[in-house]
C-alpha cells in the first residue's frame, strides 16, 4: 500500500525492524479508518430507526 519510510538516526535500521514499523504504523491507519467508518454506521443506523418510528407512528395515527 504506501512504501516504508527511510531508517533515520541511530534507531535500528535492519529490515525485520522496518518492516515492523511499517505494519504498525498500516495497522494504526487503518484502526482510524474503522473507527471513522464505525461511528458513521452508527449514524446512518439511528437515522434509519429514526425514520421507521415516525413511518410507524404516522401509519397508526392514519388508521386512528
Amino acid at each position: 500500500m504506501f512504501p516504508p519510510l527511510p531508517c533515520f538516526g541511530a534507531s535500528s535500521c535492519d529490515p525485520a525492524s522496518s518492516r515492523r514499523q511499517h505494519q504498525e504504523r498500516k495497522l494504526h491507519m487503518l484502526t482510524y479508518w474503522r473507527d471513522g467508518v464505525e461511528r458513521q454506521l452508527a449514524a446512518v443506523n439511528a437515522a434509519i430507526s429514526t425514520l421507521e418510528k415516525q413511518m410507524a407512528r404516522d401509519g397508526s395515527q392514519g388508521q386512528g
